[in-house]
């Protein structure tokens, strides 16, 4: 395995344990507005791994994208825009995974 996949595999699971024990932590004192923690506690995490994950994604795209377009307007400047335009929806990968954090918050 590459070193790359292994440090996004660790960040992963860093993430995914930091946020269990964060949403224990928070919903032990006093229930959620549904009145079930455990429900609010799963809506949490669920939307800190949609977030988180499409973050990643997205980094990782955005990495892979942008080194490309960086590496076709160096022998064709008039590339440019287009290589802009699939940066552009590289980053898009993290508002869509925000999106979908909302509208799991929006529910509890």
């Amino acid at each position: 395995m590459k070193a790359g996949k292994v440090k996004v595999l660790l960040l992963v699971l860093l993430l995914l344990v930091v946020t269990f024990f964060a949403a224990d932590c928070v919903f032990a004192a006093e229930g959620a507005v549904t009145g079930d923690p455990s429900v609010a506690r799963w809506a949490f995490l669920s939307a800190a791994i949609a977030a988180g994950l499409g973050s990643i994604g997205a980094g990782l795209a955005v990495a892979y994208v942008g080194a490309a377009a960086v590496g076709a307007m160096s022998e064709k400047p008039e590339v440019a825009g287009k290589a802009l335009i699939y940066v552009g929806l590289a980053e898009g990968i993290a508002i869509y995974g925000l999106i979908i954090a909302i509208m799991i918050l929006g529910k509890i």
